[in-house]
């Protein structure tokens, strides 16, 4: 027999197995997952912690044997600077820049637009702020102001928030970061019409735009936009490979030549900088080539999931907020609290992620089927609504 403890809100859960035997996820070789204890499949597991979950196809593992390699320090793989092009082409920039994960992108491209010291206006819960161990701080030492609510802000909320440079006391606002689409917030779009105003305004003040958009192509194709639509307003703007799309790892900053270029130097800092890449980027061609379109299925199962559960008394699901792939839900009171709906499901085979004391957040993606987020539908409403208190 085995228990699941929950170590804290918002880490990894931790199996305790009888004489201290390791669980672990072991994918098949036709990449389901199962849980395994002892070495034994027990069963078979519905996975919606996160859409960075997914196992690469057999048809790109098969792009990544075959890839062309060389040392990309030197500029000489040729896969990766296919990748970087071609991500440059997609998102309407210059250049493009490859990095092993979405956290370091984000941290070179403080980088590259602050000064230790500078202001950076981002919406509240922002990934910046809240998920990568305070590295904004560590790294370029700048301050956030959050402004605006469920993950966007409007051109006046930003024009409020701007602290003047010169001021005798204030820290001078530099930069503009909007994360699109928002995870905390569950995976809202924000507004292209909204962005392009307050990327306008920043331009007047002298104030430079980020775009982080880690799902950028989930908010691309839930809008019907161009992903180059999306980025247009932005001086820089991050992508990611290794989340909706399936790709095995990397993500990209694309701007301006020159800014790129400044990119190079700290990607080599945070010890981004790599040598035969292009086994990554074997894999991120393929996604952009096959995988793409799909996403709106992701968006479907979602809001699948979010309409099932919210026929519960005891869960509260914002369904405006369902427009892509992530589904953040509350827990009322008379509910069983998060630590406990996340234990209770990984016992009968759903990984979900804990947001907070009574907040869950689950993934869709191009490993679960239509008929799995159902049953998991099924299985939170179980596991919600028959429940009638601690053990």
């Amino acid at each position: 027999m085995y228990r699941v403890v929950n170590l804290c809100y918002s880490t990894s859960l931790r199996m305790e197995i009888n004489a201290c035997q390791p669980a672990f996820l072991a994918p098949d070789c036709a990449g389901r997952t199962y849980l395994s204890l002892r070495g034994q499949v027990m069963e078979h597991v519905i996975d919606l912690r996160s859409d960075t979950v997914t196992q690469p196809s057999p048809e790109m593992r098969e792009a990544i044997a075959g890839a062309l390699v060389g040392d990309d320090q030197f500029g000489e793989d040729p896969t990766i600077n296919l990748l970087q092009d071609r991500i440059a082409s997609l998102l309407g920039k210059e250049a493009a820049l490859w990095l092993p994960t979405g956290t370091m992108a984000n941290q070179v491209a403080l980088r590259v637009l602050t000064r230790p010291g500078d202001d950076v206006i981002v919406s509240q819960e922002s990934h910046a702020v809240w998920h990568e161990t305070g590295g904004s701080a560590a790294n370029s030492g700048v301050q956030f102001t959050a402004v605006g609510a469920k993950g966007v802000f409007t051109l006046d909320e930003f024009l409020d928030a701007i602290k003047p440079r010169g001021h005798v006391v204030y820290p001078p606002t530099t930069l503009v970061e909007i994360e699109n689409t928002h995870n905390r917030a569950g995976g809202v779009i924000f507004p292209q019409d909204e962005a392009v105003r307050i990327c306008e305004a920043a331009v007047a003040n002298g104030i430079a735009s980020y775009l982080d958009g880690a799902r950028l192509w989930n908010a691309a194709v839930a809008s019907s936009r161009p992903p180059s639509e999306c980025a247009a307003p932005f001086d820089l703007v991050s992508v990611a490979l290794s989340k909706g799309l399936g790709a095995p790892g990397g993500s990209l900053l694309a701007g301006s030549a020159e800014t790129i270029k400044r990119c190079v130097r700290y990607r080599r800092m945070l010890g981004g900088a790599m040598r035969q890449v292009g086994l990554f980027a074997a894999a991120g061609l393929y996604a952009l080539d096959h995988n793409m379109n799909r996403l709106a299925d992701d968006h479907a199962n979602a809001r699948l999931i979010a309409e099932r559960i919210a026929t519960s008394h005891r869960i509260v699901v914002d369904l405006d907020t369902v427009q892509t792939n992530i589904l953040v839900f509350r827990l009322t009171a008379d509910a069983p609290d998060a630590p406990t709906v996340v234990a209770r499901a990984r016992e009968r085979g759903l990984l979900i992620f804990a947001f907070g004391p009574r907040t869950i957040r689950a993934v869709t993606h191009l490993d679960v089927s239509q008929e799995q987020c159902q049953r998991a539908a099924d299985l939170l409403l179980d596991i919600v609504d028959q429940w009638a208190g601690p053990r």
